[in-house]
């Protein structure tokens, strides 16, 4: 159940590991999308709409609940004060400067259109919010408890009274509903992630249920409460020139909120800064407590990734996740690192795993032979990759859930071997006889191998070299351009080219800026993407949108690769499906072990750790928490170590 970015952005900075719990917009696994600005924001006065008669509650609804898990009973009970992995003492102080790639041209990141801001999470609350030592387990924020029915047919959750929006105005039940409807309505991702939601209704003083098309899915209670509920009265209303707001529409209007920070200042396409809300009325929640910091978060944007290194050097923002290996292994030898003012430290990622890949489009009907996937695969030289570019740092991935016990390994057995008895006849037999692995190349002559294997399997698959190019049986050329927007990957496609064209392909490698890139990407104008998909430790409804053959060709969804398979759909329901966590874990391990089977794409590398870098102004909890080392939620401002480093520039 990991929860989507709004934005179809790549991802490349993930603050929290891709999980259940993660914020639904600005998050994944992903790019920090900017904020843009053009003055401070302006609380719209409405009067209250009347609240619609209260929809019937189902019967048997289930008791009420502080909190959800689909790993068994939640580990705070009802009357926790806070989580054990905080310091409830924290200073609330200081500014935080991050920084974030690209541009922006839009504060309304529940569109796939435009490119919005980093930092919307910051201004909004969800009705649960999770914890960092649990898997797939969520509390009550907006919502004071909750219940659902044994079936798991719908779920209710009642709201707090003294909830309420940064203008002073309560959140109500009637908010809840409509930020359901708007973001389904105008967001196909959202629509297609809660299409099992037949609505929302209000049916209590405080009270909303949301009802669906099924029973028996475990997860369906728990992801609605990751909804960002946004103020109804202010999207219905009036800008200050007197027009009408139109939540279905970018704008650099500021939105109303209601969570620990608003917006503070904004220098459009270039900077934006949120500070705390003094009177932030969720504060004392036991969620709460000892996170949300720092007095202000300020975001600068760089369009140029060397540049944005320089920046940080140059102490213009204190908080860097390196994903180079290659600046990891040379960029830091700087003074400030040698003199303790800048920090390096990883950080092991517990609670997620991923799938980082050369993707072909399988739309496109030269990818549509496995044949021709798997010569792609053959012809990736990654050891030499590995030792030129990135210093031996990186492992091959293996896995559509590397490095967690979703993984696949060996032969299937035991309750995995059952689940994918039950589908054979609509998988390959493969599986059942020879464990996954990608080519080795270790040596020239392996190396070799694999070309000449490639080759093979090119000239089965219809095609033969003539004059040097690869043509199908029409005399076609195989051409294949790889589609970039980061800058970083240009010289790992072109130290893949090379091995490509030994096959007789053409190949052109083409980076484009962001936006052009957003554009290919959602319309599916492209061969082969580098990207790749992040993973909760708890998969459900997501995998859907990953590679279900109704999201193939669903603009805006996460299967890139345009992945049409009965065998991964049937396996795709068996996860969602699953009863307990032994199944879970099977089922799972079954659907990874037919994906790489199929070839669909090209894995790449994974590195275990998250590599930082830091100013040492900051501190963070001895102990952190099993599942992220929870930067920034959990850290805060250090006035002894800032006065030893000096002032921020």
């Amino acid at each position: 159940m990991t929860r989507f970015r709004s934005s179809d952005r790549p991802a490349a900075l993930c603050w929290r590991p891709p999980s259940r719990s993660h914020a639904l917009f600005g998050a994944v696994a992903g790019v920090l999308v900017g904020f843009a600005l053009l003055g401070p924001a302006m609380a719209q006065e409405a009067a209250p709409n009347p609240a619609p008669a209260p929809a019937a509650t189902p019967a048997g609804a289930g008791e009420w609940r502080h909190g959800l898990s689909l790993m068994g009973e939640p580990k705070y009970p009802a009357d926790f004060t806070r989580f054990d992995y905080v310091n409830p003492d924290a200073p609330k102080a200081g500014l935080l400067r991050l920084s974030v790639d690209g541009t922006f041209d839009s504060l309304n990141d529940i569109i796939p259109r435009g490119t919005p801001a980093a930092g919307l999470q910051l201004i909004y609350d969800t009705l649960m919010s999770s914890a960092y030592d649990e898997v797939a387990t969520e509390y009550g924020l907006i919502a004071e408890s909750v219940r659902y029915p044994a079936d798991f047919s719908s779920v209710t959750y009642k709201l707090r009274p003294e909830a309420k929006w940064h203008d002073g105005q309560p959140i109500t039940a009637e908010d809840v509903v409509w930020s359901f409807e708007q973001l389904t309505k105008n967001n196909p991702r959202q629509a297609y992630y809660y299409s099992h939601v037949k609505g929302a209704a209000v049916t209590g003083e405080r009270e909303v249920t949301f009802t669906f098309d099924q029973a028996g899915n475990r997860e369906l209670p728990q992801i609605v409460g990751q909804i960002r509920v946004m103020p109804k009265h202010w999207w219905t209303g009036t800008d200050a020139s007197g027009k009408p707001r139109d939540i279905s529409q970018g704008t650099l209007d500021v939105p109303l909120g209601s969570g620990p920070y608003k917006v503070k200042q904004v220098q459009p396409g270039r900077s934006v800064s949120f500070e705390r809300v003094p009177d932030y009325w969720a504060a004392s929640l036991p969620v709460n407590v000892g996170t949300n910091n720092f007095a202000e978060q300020r975001y600068e944007y760089f369009r140029d990734s060397t540049v944005e290194l320089e920046a940080f050097k140059g102490d213009q923002y204190d908080f860097r996740v390196e994903t180079s290996a290659k600046d990891w292994a040379t960029a830091y030898n700087f003074p400030a690192v040698k003199e303790g003012r800048v920090v390096l430290e990883e950080f092991p990622d517990r609670a997620s795993g991923s799938m980082q890949a050369f993707i072909p489009n399988l739309r496109r009907e030269k990818f549509q032979d496995q044949r021709v996937r798997r010569a792609l695969n053959l012809a990736l030289d990654f050891d030499g990759m590995n030792r030129t570019l990135f210093f031996g740092q990186y492992k091959r991935t293996q896995s559509y859930f590397q490095n967690t016990e979703l993984a696949s390994s060996g032969l299937p057995q035991g309750l995995e071997l059952e689940i994918l008895e039950s589908v054979k006849d609509k998988i390959p037999a493969s599986v059942f006889t020879a464990p996954y692995a990608n080519p080795e190349g270790w040596s020239e002559g392996l190396r070799r191998g694999n070309l000449r294997e490639a080759a093979n399997l090119l000239k089965q698959a219809g095609y033969e070299v003539k004059g040097g190019k690869l043509v199908n049986a029409k005399g076609e050329p195989f051409t294949m351009e790889i589609l970039l927007s980061n800058p970083a990957f240009e010289r790992v496609a072109l130290f893949y080219k090379p091995s490509l064209e030994r096959l007789g392909i053409t190949v052109n490698v083409r980076q484009v800026d962001l936006s052009q890139y957003i554009n290919r990407l959602r319309a599916r104008d492209y061969d082969m993407i580098i990207s790749g998909w992040g993973q909760s430790l708890s998969p459900g409804n997501e995998q859907r949108d990953f590679w279900g053959s109704s999201a193939a060709d669903r603009e805006g969804s996460g299967n890139y690769a345009g992945i049409k398979d009965p065998g991964v759909d049937a396996l795709i329901e068996k996860v969602i499906y699953a009863t307990s966590r032994e199944e879970l874990v099977a089922a799972t391990r079954a659907l990874d072990r037919v994906l790489l089977a199929h070839d669909y794409v090209v894995p790449s590398w994974n590195y275990p750790n998250s590599r930082t870098a830091r100013w040492n102004r900051f501190s963070h909890p001895e102990k952190l928490p099993q599942f992220s080392y929870g930067f920034p939620d959990i850290w805060w401002w250090d006035a002894e170590k800032a006065a030893k480093t000096g002032a921020a520039r």
